[in-house]
């Protein structure tokens, strides 16, 4: 059974241009597609610079509904293309009411729902708690199911089950191993992170970076999965975004490491049916002590 599948990444820098980055996005999405790629991911808020670093109230007029004006856009260009399209978004879901919000649009245009970021920062310059809410814990009887639920989520796209997460849920081991339980066989990460312009020393700008990508890669060893996480590039404010992006196997081996300060989409092929050698190889699954496991759910074991 051939379950190859090609991974696009578009990583890009943005303006305050927003109809300007989207077009830039929907080129990279074409340009991916004519490389063969099968799923492309872009990076975290890719319509619009990233704005969590200052608390505006003006900047909540970026903000759409899900589903709305982009994901039909981007509807009509997976239809279009024959791909399967993972796009960040700044949704307005209420009155006073945002998230940090990932959209899936299938190969044949079919919105497959959205998953809204769990983990939300607020350290300087990533000020994310004054713009998003977390997503909704999900209940027992939504875990798993298709169309706009809440928590955790797995998309059954047509060339792979795949789990959304976004930038700040790399951080958390639980979310990486919920989504995998669930049925993942890729993780995706759209992300925006990157260095402190007023750092000075390099060690630090060193580790920070090497920290994010291990951690990610990690992920994909623990769990037995693909990881792709896609990073935006370039200066904004006190920011340079470092880029990097990559796509690692479930042993942690990078198979794409993108440099950190040029655009670039790239297509990478997955073998999803290595899977269940690499887990059977490693049963990390098969040993798992869930019977032990209660104290994770307390803040902190005093």
């Amino acid at each position: 059974m051939n379950k190859k599948v090609n991974i696009g990444i578009v990583q890009m820098s943005c303006t305050e241009d927003v109809e300007a980055n989207f077009q830039k996005a929907v080129k990279g999405i074409r340009e991916a597609a004519q490389k063969g790629a099968n799923i492309i991911c872009l990076q975290e808020l890719f319509r619009s610079l990233y704005f969590c670093d200052v608390e505006d109230h003006s900047n909540f007029q970026l903000a759409e509904p899900i589903p709305g004006p982009s994901t039909e856009s981007l509807s009509a260009l997976a239809k279009e293309l024959g791909v399967v399209i993972i796009a960040s978004l700044f949704e307005k879901r209420a009155h006073g009411l945002y998230h940090n919000t990932t959209a899936v649009l299938d190969a044949d245009g079919a919105y497959l729902g959205k998953y809204r970021k769990m983990h939300i920062p607020d350290d300087p310059g990533y000020y994310e708690k004054f713009y998003f809410t977390p997503g909704d814990a999900a209940t027992g009887e939504s875990v798993g199911e298709a169309g706009d639920k809440d928590g955790y989520r797995v998309f059954d796209t047509k060339f792979a089950k795949i789990g959304v997460l976004i930038c700040w849920d790399q951080w958390y081991p639980e979310a990486a191993r919920i989504t995998s339980l669930m049925g993942a066989e890729i993780l995706f990460y759209p992300t925006a992170i990157g260095w402190d312009t007023n750092e000075t020393d390099p060690v630090i700008n060193e580790e920070q970076y090497g920290a994010w990508q291990t951690i990610q890669r990690g992920h994909a060893v623990a769990n037995g999965v693909y990881v792709v996480s896609v990073n935006r590039t370039g200066r904004e404010a006190d920011q340079q975004f470092w880029g990097g992006s990559f796509i690692a196997n479930p042993q942690g081996r990078l198979l794409y490491l993108a440099p950190h300060k040029e655009e670039v989409t790239h297509v990478e092929e997955l073998d999803l049916q290595k899977l269940d050698f690499y887990r059977t190889t490693w049963p990390f699954l098969r040993d798992r002590r869930i019977d032990s496991y209660k104290p994770i759910l307390k803040r902190y074991i005093d």
